[in-house]
């Protein structure tokens, strides 16, 4: 239920056009001000990494945006990981998409034709989240970027409240879906703990409202607030079937919930396969569907740069290494902005061998060409393996993780005992 303009632009320009010199990097929970902004985006933009965070000061942010929207070269997108998914399903012109989530004028024409809004979604202004990117090598003053990536932030507080989940589940009635794809529990963090406390039970209250044998896949997004991924993890996950998640948003939950592997402050370059695969496997056994578990979570699409893993619970899902390897088509044609991969403009970066596991006796398994997705099977669990072939140059990072998400999600197939 999150939908936004996203606006594109580059992230040193940006903050040129503002005014503000590099100086030191400092990550910030949530940002205050202007100086806030300059150093957290220089933390990241250090180390290359993914963040998303919260802008307190409503006239501050929008006189930003402002600057943002008009700056020369900036594109608009539909944003927020609801509408994204949304879109990409629309894609396909045999699917109708139902989308709950706030829709300003701006949006409502970037979006496809396939894609429906229900009155009560449409609002008067929109909501923007600015998106700054950086270049791998890009320098500003003594930083340069080890890897290309993006600092996104907003002042959202319809999407923060999540204010259209009632609307969204009162118009699954009529809407029939065969798949419910929901996101967006992010943006809670601006929220008072009170709040998103109430907020949480209620959309535990709308999840379980949805007809049965409907599947529900929640879409999680980078957090900073332990305690409600905490909450999240024990309370929205057992009512959810599928959840989809990179390797920032992974291992913080692990952190949140003293899982696998929790004492990892970061992934040390590319994402470990085993422990990744650890932490996997510790969700759906904890928190998964099991004989002595009320819980209806069989599934984890989990995606980083350089490979995607898909685990499920044996039984309820087939169709896996299609889904997977959906995923990481997607991925190679979607950063690069061609309708087919196109082999002079990716890398194949995975590791070419791997062990399955390290807190178990893990297998050892070496890279197969012919035969790229990999299958290892760990206590009523199966986990498929797929290699992305990374764009080298891409053209565009946002939204990536929705499309593989939404991808792998079209070529899974549900048991209907489900």
């Amino acid at each position: 239920v999150n939908a936004c303009v996203d606006v594109v632009l580059s992230g040193v320009k940006l903050l040129q056009a503002l005014g503000l010199s590099p100086g030191n990097g400092k990550d910030h929970s949530i940002l205050h001000s202007r100086n806030d902004l300059e150093e957290a985006f220089i933390h990241f933009m250090g180390k290359g990494a993914a963040a998303e965070r919260f802008f307190s000061d409503k006239e501050t942010f929008h006189d930003i945006a402002q600057v943002a929207s008009e700056f020369p070269g900036a594109q608009h997108y539909v944003g927020g990981n609801a509408a994204l998914i949304g879109q990409k399903f629309a894609a396909n012109s045999d699917l109708k998409v139902l989308l709950c989530g706030p829709v300003g004028p701006k949006l409502h024409e970037l979006l496809d034709d396939n894609v429906f809004v229900p009155p009560e979604s449409l609002q008067e202004v929109d909501e923007f989240h600015l998106i700054l990117e950086y270049q791998a090598g890009e320098e500003w003053g003594q930083l340069k970027a080890p890897h290309a990536n993006r600092f996104i932030f907003s002042h959202d507080l319809s999407n923060g409240a999540m204010n259209m989940l009632e609307v969204f589940v009162s118009s699954l009635e009529e809407f029939q879906p065969d798949l419910v794809v929901l996101s967006g529990l992010h943006m809670m963090e601006g929220q008072s703990k009170e709040l998103q406390r109430k907020r949480l039970l209620e959309v535990v209250a709308s999840i379980s409202d949805i007809p049965t044998g409907i599947p529900v896949h929640l879409e999680l997004a980078s957090m900073t607030d332990r305690e409600l991924m905490s909450s999240i993890v024990h309370q929205v996950f057992p009512a959810v079937t599928s959840l989809g998640l990179n390797e920032q948003e992974l291992l913080f939950l692990t952190q949140s919930a003293s899982g696998p592997h929790s004492s990892l402050s970061s992934w040390n370059g590319v994402p470990d396969v085993g422990m990744v695969s650890d932490i996997l496997f510790w969700i759906l056994k904890e928190h998964g569907r099991s004989k002595s578990r009320a819980s209806d979570l069989t599934r984890i699409h989990f995606h980083t740069l350089v490979y995607h893993i898909l685990a499920t619970v044996d039984g309820h899902w087939t169709n896996q290494l299609a889904a997977v390897a959906a995923g990481a088509r997607v991925a190679g044609t979607q950063a690069c902005a061609t309708e087919t991969i196109d082999t002079s403009r990716v890398s194949l970066r995975a590791p070419q061998e791997f062990t399955t596991s390290h807190s178990e006796a893990g297998s050892r398994i070496v890279l197969n060409p012919n035969k790229p997705v990999v299958e290892w099977h760990r206590e009523g669990i199966s986990f498929h393996f797929t290699p992305v072939l990374v764009c080298k140059d891409p053209i565009r990072t946002v939204g990536l993780g929705d499309a593989i998400s939404a991808e792998g999600l079209f070529y899974s197939e549900v048991h209907s005992h489900y």
